[in-house]
């Protein structure tokens, strides 16, 4: 066996000097010098105890036994035509497994779309899009990007600003029908406020305009959940007023699902939303195609 490896690269040299026609020509293809390609052929027929080569001044010609080797090869050279056409289709062909972590409602209406045109371009890629509004150790979790809501603390993570979150209050025709519209902010204290509560954060306070200042109201929460999807389908079931982004809620007001109060003591204030990622020597190729791909069409999807 040891003496079959030890072959190998001269016979890689010896089918590639009859490939070629000639001993100048195989030195090219193989990036080698003349005398390099002959030596090895030279050592192979050693090795093997036969003739391989007829060499004269013009050209080379097989010997029989040379013939015969060159026939028994034959399964070789197929595989090692096969070797390298997987090499270059995995070089063509980026493949990987990419874990994306997002808050729930910006994943689910701008995220989730994206995906079909990242599929299309790279059908390699795998993603796991992991949806929560918890706070999260995105290393601890295992994810390679975020897509994320909010002032960043001090990190490692690389974050490109890819749009901001606004604030406004919306409630379900049914629930005003039935509770009446607020007119100020002080009313909310009557109503029945839908809250986002998490283990880490409460957004109990409500931020409004008034007389060109803002204002920051506690709101008592009537009932609460942890995740965005969650609010909309509570407000839009009768149940009170949510507090969040109008454009994330823009199929439901177009569907007359909710409408806005409050819409002329709406705020200025907002969040950022950043992509995030580990530095760009953390990212494998299919991560940072995906950082990219998804980070240019999200920063036109949320602008």
């Amino acid at each position: 066996m040891n003496d079959l490896y030890g072959h190998l690269p001269h016979l890689y040299v010896f089918l590639t000097v009859v490939e070629q026609g000639s001993f100048q020509a195989a030195a090219r293809r193989l990036a080698l010098p003349r005398s390099s390609v002959s030596k090895r052929v030279a050592q192979l027929e050693t090795q093997l105890g036969l003739r391989l080569l007829q060499r004269s001044t013009r050209r080379l010609h097989l010997t029989a036994e040379g013939q015969a080797l060159l026939e028994a090869a034959q399964p070789l050279i197929a595989a090692m035509q096969q070797v390298a056409n997987v090499t270059q289709q995995a070089a063509l062909v980026l493949r990987g497994k990419v874990v994306i972590s997002s808050s729930t409602l910006i994943g689910e209406r701008y995220l989730l779309p994206l995906l079909v045109g990242l599929k299309c371009e790279y059908p390699g890629i795998v993603v796991e899009l992991r949806l929560t509004d918890l706070v999260v150790d995105l290393i601890a979790d295992g994810a390679d990007l975020a897509l994320r809501i909010g002032n960043l603390p001090d990190s490692s993570m690389v974050a490109k600003r890819v749009g901001t979150k606004r604030w406004g209050c919306f409630a379900s025709p049914d629930y005003l029908a039935r509770h009446g519209i607020p007119q100020t902010p002080a009313e909310l204290a009557q109503h029945e406020c839908l809250l986002f509560r998490s283990r880490s954060q409460v957004l109990d306070h409500w931020v409004f305009a008034a007389s060109g200042e803002e204002v920051s109201l506690k709101i008592t929460e009537a009932h609460s959940a942890d995740d965005g999807r969650t609010l909309v389908a509570m407000a839009c079931s009768g149940l009170g007023i949510i507090w969040g982004d109008p454009n994330w809620v823009r199929a439901e007001l177009e569907q007359g699902r909710l409408v806005e109060v409050l819409e002329s003591w709406r705020s200025g204030v907002s969040s950022p939303i950043h992509w995030l990622s580990l530095g760009k020597s953390a990212r494998n190729p299919a991560v940072e195609v995906v950082w990219q791909h998804l980070g240019e069409r999200l920063l036109t999807a949320l602008s």
